[in-house]
């Protein structure tokens, strides 16, 4: 029995593991977004600027920690950076459960979106099973006997989980689990489907009696069936809240608006645009990537000239910012505006570049792996 717990427990927490490291690997810069958020909570934004790099050495930690308690390497050392690493997860989900500091965990990516409760009972089920892993760590075997073996690959596996973050940052993600990934209708994902229904809300009033000074909370359906309103005694006071009385459905994209500097609605006409639209998203334009653009610069104009195609420049910087951008990178691009949170997942670069048509997204890049003109005329604006 003590061995099939055991098997049963480095099986469940090994697999585990690996899967959350690989699915927050396959997307670094996200998960650094969400350590930013942590940061940002607890006072540590001095760590801002290396969270990604953070957050690449977390997912490879979890990977080769996965991965030596299933060979049963160096079972000692491997159960208490397991212990250690589980007990700071479990208190980090508890405060942000309890205090709603981060709504989303981060845990699995945008793979499997969790509540921080729901990351935290996860995170109580993985310590228990750690628990028994530690209590029986003497009893671990590993697979293989040979310390030379055991050290290549331990070093292996840490190389080729490393490789991975990096690769993945410097290219996008390989499995794409954001709303803007590729064939994706982008106007159908921000509106609720038929026959789905939206957020159920009521209103509540907070009412007084002027005589008795008797206080009570109150619905609008309840103020109306029960025509309290008809009681010259009660009076409603403050302002009433809007209460949630049931989740609807949510659309995946519920947060973009593109306008122009004055505050002009684009987002309609630039996404269902009927022909292809290069669209270069970056969100930060003082921190984004100054070669690049100048490449990007270059393709715009090819573009433009040369088959009619609509360049525009997407960012969250201030108008201010973006005038300045403009002259001191003589940008071609036409520039719009929106909010830096869907603009971040639109493409995990800064800069990044979507190809639209017709609302779709036809293809997008890292400014890393851009095609060039010639490329892309070939494959798509020659057609």
């Amino acid at each position: 029995m003590k061995n099939i717990i055991l098997g049963f427990s480095r099986f469940f927490v090994g697999i585990l593991f690996i899967f959350s490291g690989l699915i927050k690997a396959n997307d670094p810069l996200g998960f650094g977004y969400k350590l930013q958020e942590y940061f940002e909570v607890f006072h540590m934004n001095f760590l801002s600027g290396a969270a990604t790099g953070i957050a690449i050495l977390l997912c490879t930690l979890e990977i080769v920690l996965g991965a030596l308690l299933l060979l049963g390497f160096w079972s000692k050392k491997v159960a208490w950076g397991l212990l250690l690493l589980i007990i700071f997860f479990t208190l980090l989900t508890f405060v942000s459960a309890v205090f709603k500091v981060v709504t989303s965990c981060g845990c699995f990516g945008d793979a499997i979106p969790l509540t921080p409760w729901q990351s935290f009972s996860k995170d109580l089920i993985l310590l228990v099973l750690i628990l028994i892993i530690f209590y029986y760590k003497e009893h671990i075997q590993p697979l293989f006997k040979k310390e030379v073996t055991q050290r290549n690959i331990a070093i292996a596996v840490t190389l080729i989980s490393l490789g991975f973050g990096i690769f993945t940052y410097n290219v996008l993600p390989i499995i794409d689990f954001l709303p803007y990934k590729v064939g994706v209708h982008i106007p159908s994902q921000m509106v609720i489907p038929p026959g789905e229904k939206p957020d159920e809300y009521e209103i509540m009033y907070h009412l007084v009696n002027k005589k008795t000074k008797e206080e009570k909370d109150m619905s609008d359906k309840a103020y109306l069936k029960t025509e309290i309103w008809k009681d010259n005694n009660w009076e409603i006071v403050g302002d009433p809240i809007q209460r949630l009385v049931k989740k609807g459905y949510e659309p995946k994209i519920k947060d973009l608006k593109i306008t122009d500097a004055s505050g002009t609605d684009y987002t309609k006409e630039l996404i269902e645009n009927p022909y292809y639209s290069l669209v270069f998203v970056a969100y930060d334009l003082n921190n984004t990537n100054q070669p690049a653009i100048g490449k990007l610069n270059a393709l715009a104009i090819n573009a433009t000239k040369q088959f009619n195609i609509r360049t525009v420049l997407l960012t969250a910087n201030s108008a201010q910012d973006a005038e300045s951008f403009i002259k001191k990178n003589n940008l071609f691009s036409e520039v719009f505006f929106a909010d830096a949170v869907p603009l971040k997942s639109m493409v995990r670069a800064n800069p990044g570049v979507i190809l639209l048509k017709n609302g779709v997204v036809v293809n997008k890049w890292h400014y890393h792996n851009v095609p060039t003109f010639d490329q892309l005329s070939r494959k798509y604006f020659d057609k």
